[in-house]
């Protein structure tokens, strides 16, 4: 009776070790997928944030050669301010300039 128990007994660890071992199993397999999983999602969120860099990178290229258009007409009405400002202060002064002149060529020395 004594080694019946004791078989039955061991029967019984047996049976729970095997139990275990599929559990932990069972266990290291949900892990792996987790794992599995949270690295194709990280990969998919990389590519999304990749492909976002990537078309605001491009759009500041076009928006740059687009720019250097733009900056060649605002240099070029800044330009024409200053020329006409140069215009401007000629013609207010050149009613001195040339008495001046006309004081200096005619004078005698």
């Amino acid at each position: 009776m004594e080694s019946s128990r004791r078989q039955g007994g061991i029967q019984q660890l047996l049976a729970a070790e095997q139990e275990a071992q599929h559990i932990v199993n069972a266990a290291r397999n949900a892990k792996l997928a987790r794992l599995k999983q949270a690295k194709d999602e990280a990969e998919k969120e990389i590519a999304e944030y990749r492909a976002q860099v990537e078309a605001e990178f491009q759009k500041k290229v076009l928006e740059s050669s687009g720019d250097s258009g733009s900056n060649v007409k605002r240099l070029a009405v800044e330009t024409d301010a200053k020329i006409e400002q140069l215009r401007l202060e000629a013609a207010r002064i050149s009613h001195d300039v040339v008495k001046m002149l006309l004081h200096n060529v005619t004078a005698m020395k």
